[in-house]
Formats: structure tokens, sequence, C-alpha cells
């Protein structure tokens, strides 16, 4: 059965190219990481030809109305607000959230950031989360493809005194700049899934079976094993 889909056989989806490795990254024109592997397959299963589109992520919900789309797959958290905009598939992943800070802050927990910046992708789950802090100044950045940067930059000049994200976004930075380091983590399992166009619940449900079947026989296991060893896979 052919999905419908904006154009037959392509599944044009709404994506940035804002590096959030392991999750997602653009190297030499070419989608990497777990969330496109998935993508691919998927899309390899249904039939379908995936085509990125790299658009500002304060767009992607009123971008997905225009009729030009298909789906939003962009690490994006299922929330009642956007839920509000799309139909969410089962989750294909579940994520945590931490707090990075420069290495010499003595940071350990949330309590330690009181009276301090805490900086974040605005309108995300993580600066929401950073929201129910006590007593702590939170600084949104707009969704650009160059994002983190701008928001690491940030910290260490001293802009931020902290930087809330998703853990495995955090991890890489913490990693590789000795200046920076993981304040803590937040065992969220924030759930990740597609934000699929309303009224489509043939693909809805194509995209859900999908995901099914790669959970059920072990191959969403081992993409995640693939690029995100340091997490146990979350469905079992």
């Amino acid at each position: 059965m052919e999905l419908p889909t904006i154009a037959p056989g392509f599944l044009h989806i709404i994506a940035s190219d804002f590096d959030a490795s392991p999750m997602t990254s653009v190297e030499d024109g070419k989608r990497i990481g777990y969330e496109p592997a998935v993508t691919r397959l998927v899309c390899q299963k249904l039939g379908l030809e995936p085509v990125w589109h790299n658009l500002p992520m304060q767009d992607f919900y009123t971008s997905l109305q225009m009729g030009q789309y298909d789906v939003i797959w962009f690490n994006q958290a299922i929330t009642p607000e956007r839920q509000q905009w799309v139909d969410f598939t089962r989750p294909y992943g579940l994520f945590d959230e931490a707090v990075l800070v420069r290495a010499d802050s003595p940071a350990q927990s949330a309590a330690d950031l009181a009276g301090q910046r805490v900086g974040g992708l605005a309108d995300s789950t993580n600066i929401a989360l950073a929201e129910t802090f006590t007593d702590v100044k939170t600084v949104p950045f707009a969704g650009s493809d160059k994002v983190l940067p701008e928001m690491l930059e940030a910290l260490r000049s001293g802009e931020i005194d902290a930087l809330i994200d998703d853990e495995l976004v955090l991890i890489v930075p913490a990693e590789t700049d000795e200046n920076l380091r993981v304040a803590f983590s937040i065992p969220t399992k924030v759930p990740f899934a597609i934000g699929v166009r309303k009224n489509q619940p043939a693909l809805l449900n194509a995209l859900n079976e999908t995901i099914d079947a790669l959970v059920t026989d072990g191959t969403l296991a081992q993409l995640w094993a693939e690029w995100i060893p340091r997490k146990p896979f979350p469905f079992v």
C-alpha cells in the first residue's frame, strides 16, 4: 500500500542541522547518528526515501501545517503543547537531561545553582525543567543550527553559569573540553518520538508498526548500542 506522503515514495522531514551528537549531526553533508540511522531503516522498511529539511527549531510546528512536509523528526520530546499540533508516534528512545558547568564551578545539584544564570534552548523541555529549579535565572537561546556552540561559548565566557540540555548532547563537550564538566544528570527519561501531521492515520500507524517491529526483533537495540553505548537500551 502506498503511504499518503506529500510526495509519493518520499518522506519529507522537518529537522535541523544542529549538532546533537551522538543523536544526530551533519558531517560532509550527510546526517549521522542514532536518529538518522533509525530514520533510514524505518523508511527502508516502508519503501520511502527520507528527505531532510533544515528549518529553525522555533518554526517546526507551524511549518508542518503548511503542507510541504510529512513529519517532524528531530529530538522531539512528547509534550502536551506539541500534541496539540501533531500526532506523535511511539517513542524510539528515552533520554535524560543534564547540567553542564565550568570545571571550577562547585555545583553538584540543582540547589547549588541558586542565584545563577542557567542557559538552555528556548521553548525546550530542558529550559522548562530549569525553570523548576529554585532561584535560578533562565537564559533562553534561539534555536538556530549553531545554538549549541553559541551556548557553550556563553558558558565558557561567563555569560551564563550553567547550561541545561539532553545528557547525551552535553557529555561530548564535557569529554573534549577540560574546562567544562557535567555537574549532575536528571533521570527524566523523556520520550522522543516522530511528530506526524494531524489526520494522517495510515502514516502514523505504519511508523508505529515499523518501530514496534524493530524493537521486537532487536534491531533498534543494535542501533542504540552502536551510537549510544554508554546508556542501556530503554525498551526491554
